[in-house]
């Protein structure tokens, strides 16, 4: 019963969970804004960009 209580590699696979649920949240994001960064949608990022900047200037 020694095996069941050995738990070297429980942190090698709660790693690979975390890393692992962190990737799919960067891919969902990119799926998700993708029409947002691509220039054949009307969307233009980097005039947005600007208007928040002049709002948080003043």
């Amino acid at each position: 019963m020694k095996f069941l209580k050995d738990e070297a590699g429980q942190g090698a696979a709660e790693y690979i969970l975390l890393f692992g649920g962190v990737i799919v949240i960067a891919i969902a994001a990119l799926v998700i804004y993708r029409a947002y960064f691509s220039s054949a949608s009307g969307l233009n990022a980097s005039q947005d960009v600007n208007k928040v900047r002049t709002n948080m200037m003043g």
